[in-house]
């Protein structure tokens, strides 16, 4: 894993050296914008419209636009002094239970892990919030952004996720469109209850695939082919719905499909970096004649190249510049 940040976990004068990774990776397929007349990909040009000209990365500095056309400019000096002291600690200033937070706060999560000689302090205070069942809540400082965190115990690791400040949510009272309190049938309410209860299950994440990304990987590898990929057309939805009939047809869609056994002793074992259980292997659309991961051979070009899943993004040493 990649490092991404390095300090240290202060609560009260105790003081933890740690470092950052990310726990989680984007698998998304990246599209790139092609010429459609001659199949080259577009480049991105940073151009000044008043100077007419491309624009180096070291003549590019920030700005804050105060007013239409206006802007205050800042030095990188002027910016690294704002974060210079806070960027290298979290500081834990309450611990609350994790229920009390909504899910909506959440942003990203990441693991951390004892640096230099800061393993007897990383154990003892991952052993005191798994033994009081409580969580911290601190401030931290990655890449000039400051976030509220929680870090929690994820199986015999510590893990941090950033969360929204409050006025960083928005208000329910601004959604538009909502009904107003009203009187629910009880009967569709007793049926709807009853779906619910059907379809609860415990929660697998292995279970869950990306569809969408699986179709795109096998639409990918036909194009390199020079084969056709057929896609079912989606099933028409009708917008009148009648909720009882519905209800019941749903419940009785559910009563009829099989149980599922579960994953297999082998699949179930845990794995010991997330503590997660062993993900399924993702199938292959049904429309598709090609396995995910099965060399394909063209009569007139020969074997044409496995498509493997996109490695996760990282951050160029320009991004990081401009705080992309």
């Amino acid at each position: 894993m990649h490092t991404v940040w390095k300090g240290a976990i202060s609560f009260g004068l105790v003081h933890v050296p740690v470092k950052m990774f990310s726990a989680t990776e984007d698998k998304d397929i990246s599209l790139r914008y092609i010429h459609k007349e001659c199949g080259s990909p577009l480049s991105y040009v940073r151009k000044c419209p008043v100077c007419d000209k491309e624009v180096a990365w070291e003549e590019i500095g920030k700005g804050y636009e105060y007013e239409k056309g206006k802007f205050v400019l800042f030095d990188k000096e002027e910016l690294d002094q704002l974060t210079e002291e806070s960027s290298k600690n979290i500081t834990i200033l309450d611990f609350v239970d994790l229920t009390e937070i909504d899910p909506i706060y959440f942003q990203k999560t990441y693991y951390l892990s004892p640096d230099q000689a800061g393993a007897n302090a990383y154990r003892l205070l991952m052993e005191a919030m798994r033994q009081t069942g409580k969580i911290g809540i601190a401030k931290i400082s990655i890449r000039s952004k400051s976030s509220l965190a929680a870090i929690r115990v994820l199986a015999d690791c510590l893990a941090i996720e950033t969360i929204y400040y409050p006025d960083e949510v928005r208000p329910v009272s601004q959604v538009p469109g909502l009904p107003e309190p009203g009187i629910v049938s009880d009967k569709e309410l007793d049926m709807a209850k009853l779906l619910i209860s059907q379809l609860s299950t415990p929660f697998e994440p292995g279970k869950y695939t990306d569809d969408y990304r699986q179709r795109m990987l096998d639409l990918i590898t036909h194009k390199i082919a020079g084969e056709e990929f057929h896609i079912a057309p989606a099933r028409q939805e009708s917008n009148v719905i009648d909720l009882m009939a519905a209800l019941q047809a749903s419940i009785e869609a559910v009563q009829h499909i099989p149980t599922d056994p579960g994953p297999s002793p082998a699949a179930a074992k845990t794995n010991p970096q997330t503590g997660a259980a062993g993900r399924k292997k993702t199938p292959t659309a049904k429309s598709s004649k090609v396995p995910a991961g099965t060399a394909v051979v063209n009569e007139a070009t020969g074997p044409i190249p496995v498509i493997a899943p996109p490695k996760p993004k990282r951050r160029t040493a320009k991004s990081k510049e401009t705080g992309a």
